[in-house]
């Protein structure tokens, strides 16, 4: 019988105990912290005034990579870059009208993906997969034995990744728009994440999405087959540090991984709470209830008087 793989991560005043096993499945969230729309992507086109931002950005930088623009990449869409789609677009055999809708977001972004002459077969054993928040990178492992990693986008710090011990609960084609052709989506309690693939692999590398794993078209669908529903899922990281201002101050309504750590925390310590990352009324009341018998003074918030009472900072 082979033993369970534990990860055992400390990080400054936190320490979290990663174990690959799982109780059942919860319920899903009422609210989607990444809508169904979340993904999609804009369409670009000549406007007046032009359009700007990280999407138009994107472009510039993939079509320069590809040959297709030499002008400064100045996240403007304007008549240069309107040419060099165009141009792109005849290469492609696609409609050349200068648009970067739909059909040509997904050509551009398979057109500069990394091309890897090496595929592996599909692994062997209990599959599972560590994703890294830090080093953003996501790693397959086979009976517990590192096998294939992959470079991923993850959230950005106002939609953090959420931090913790997931497993698959569904498996996809072509989700949703912005979604990439696969889609394998994780069991969090207050949100609909998911490991996807995407239309903006200029994006892979950074903290760029609304908190799902963005990866290359190929790469997901490469690893699509090898993850049945069920497989465990560990997404490694601070969850305090993963925000905006670090450590921010929690209140009713708030959600994610830095709530369920606070709620692991008072339950730890005997209080009657559960543990999924929602502050509803019952976390409300607990927290109140924490503060009047720390001896701090009152107030229906987590700030960083009662972290550092909590011991997570």
């Amino acid at each position: 019988m082979r033993p369970k793989l534990t990860l055992f991560f400390l990080f400054p005043a936190i320490s979290l105990l990663l174990t690959i096993s799982f109780a059942p499945a919860r319920a899903e969230a009422h609210a989607n912290i990444c809508p169904f729309n979340c993904e999609e992507s804009r369409e670009l086109t000549l406007k007046n005034p032009a359009l700007t931002g990280e999407d138009v950005l994107g472009v510039q930088k993939m079509l320069h990579g590809l040959g297709f623009f030499n002008s400064p990449s100045n996240g403007v869409y304007d008549q240069h870059t309107y040419q060099a789609v165009k141009n792109f677009q005849l290469n492609q055999g696609l409609n050349p009208d200068g648009v970067v809708n739909g059909g040509t977001w997904e050509t551009l972004g398979r057109a500069v993906e990394p091309f890897s002459s090496k595929v592996l077969p599909p692994p062997g054993g209990k599959i599972s997969i560590i994703i890294d928040t830090k080093r953003r990178k996501l790693t397959v492992f086979s009976d517990g034995k590192p096998y294939k990693t992959f470079p991923v986008a993850l959230g950005k710090h106002e939609t953090p990744t959420p931090i913790g011990n997931w497993k698959v609960a569904r498996k996809a084609r072509n989700w949703g728009t912005g979604f990439g052709t696969r889609w394998l989506g994780l069991n969090v309690p207050w949100g609909i994440y998911g490991i996807h693939g995407t239309n903006k692999p200029y994006s892979i590398g950074g903290y760029q999405s609304h908190g799902c794993i963005r990866m290359f078209n190929s790469h997901v669908e490469e690893m699509f087959p090898w993850i049945p529903a069920g497989a465990p899922i560990i997404i490694v990281g601070n969850p305090f540090n993963y925000m905006e201002p670090t450590y921010k101050i929690l209140r009713k309504g708030d959600r994610g991984a830095a709530v369920m750590e606070v709620q692991s925390a008072l339950q730890r310590l005997g209080y009657k709470i559960t543990v999924d990352g929602i502050w509803g009324q019952q976390m409300e009341e607990v927290v109140i209830k924490y503060r009047k018998e720390a001896h701090l003074p009152f107030d229906n918030s987590v700030n960083a008087k009662v972290y550092q009472s909590l011991g997570l900072k």
